[in-house]
């Protein structure tokens, strides 16, 4: 068995990790065709309307292929002997496909029949609540005020922030599917970002056994959503659905839980500052974009007198459609925002403030100036 090893000379199991992403995307890419089939079967077809992108029906229903991914990157990492200490000795795994089997349901019935929104946030708030009782829960948190501390919360404390925090990740994913290959790009940059993370928290901590759940589930995750991505880039064949959105979504809560919330002082030793915060800001960073959309939309429903949850086209990427790029330019644009902010926020823990500054900087530049190219053509007309 071949390990790589990190700078502490401890094994890391980058094949393994690896041969997860592999196995989610090939059964992904393979099931989500036949998906698709029985999607149009049984009327699980998104009528385009007013403010839809698409103008012609697509079948929905992706979720369960990514799902069944997922499933198959678990099973074969129950049988890998670099990766099994991940379910001997913790129940993240097992929370992840109960968890994630509940938002699959819901998601489904959502895109067959169609839910109104209380229902579907009581779903999430189930689903969120099977993760938590299995025992995923973010009970540690690092304050760096007063000389920095890691405050351990209490059961109830701990329950309610993971719920809080999932529900948040589940909507923003679910705000931010409103273009092909919008959602599946950016939930398989951000499980990149926390399976970078995991892989040198694996390093740091010695193997320990805490840090194996996150690296699997973001490397189960990262395959789902890059086996999907070929049916759903533009023109999509087929939509992920809140089946699948809403899937990522408690995925990369789950994965972040589990890679942040159980990281306390002593994890870093007299690493610097930036790196002690890390694990918040890489969750803060790759849903920036998500919540970003989510929080302006409530503001701006709420302002109208409408309801936050009711639907319009006015989200971000509408916005940059209105700009006067393409559909592929919109979606390549925000991927592109969104692997800056991961970076931003993952890569100073591993390789340096000073040396990713420089880098971040010029990223920021860069897109920037790609994102309002349209309106400077414009202008100089």
């Amino acid at each position: 068995m071949l390990l790589a090893q990190s700078s502490g000379g401890i094994g890391v199991p980058l094949r393994e990790l690896g041969l997860l992403v592999l196995a989610s995307a090939v059964v992904t890419f393979l099931v989500t065709g036949v998906v698709r089939i029985l999607a149009v079967r049984f009327g699980a077809v998104a009528i385009p309307r007013q403010r839809d992108v698409h103008v012609i029906p697509t079948p929905r229903l992706g979720g369960i292929g990514m799902y069944i991914g997922v499933l198959t990157a678990f099973g074969l990492a129950s049988q890998l002997p670099a990766l099994n200490r991940g379910f001997e000795f913790g129940t993240d795994i097992i929370a992840v496909i109960a968890a994630g089997a509940v938002i699959v349901i819901v998601g489904v019935i959502d895109d067959t029949w169609g839910l109104d929104a209380l229902t579907k946030f009581v779903g999430q708030l189930t689903a969120a609540g099977v993760m938590v009782v299995l025992g995923v829960t973010w009970f540690l948190v690092f304050v760096p005020w007063g000389g920095g501390v890691t405050v351990v919360l209490d059961q109830l404390q701990a329950g309610l922030l993971t719920v809080v925090i999932t529900v948040v990740v589940i909507n923003a994913v679910n705000f931010v599917d409103g273009l092909d290959g919008l959602a599946a790009g950016v939930g398989l940059i951000a499980a990149a970002a926390v399976a970078f993370f995991s892989i040198g928290l694996l390093g740091e901590q010695g193997g320990d056994v805490s840090a194996y759940p996150p690296a699997m589930i973001a490397a189960a995750l990262a395959g789902a959503c890059l086996g999907f991505l070929p049916h759903n880039f533009h023109p999509a064949r087929i939509f992920m659905g809140d089946s699948g959105s809403m899937l990522i979504g408690l995925m990369l809560a789950a994965a972040s839980t589990s890679a942040s919330g159980r990281i306390g002082l002593a994890a870093y030793g007299t690493k610097d500052m930036l790196a002690l915060l890390s694990p918040v800001l890489v969750v803060g960073a790759i849903m920036f974009i998500p919540v970003l959309d989510l929080l302006l939309a409530i503001v701006r429903r709420t302002r109208a007198g409408r309801s936050p949850f009711s639907p319009d086209k006015m989200h971000l990427h509408h916005r940059l459609l209105q700009l006067g790029h393409s559909h592929r330019r919109v979606v390549l644009v925000l991927y592109l925002w969104t692997a800056l902010l991961a970076f931003a926020a993952v890569a100073p823990a591993i390789l340096g403030a000073k040396y990713v500054l420089p880098g971040v900087a010029g990223g920021f530049v860069l897109t920037l100036i790609i994102t309002i190219v349209p309106r400077l053509r414009r202008d100089a007309k």
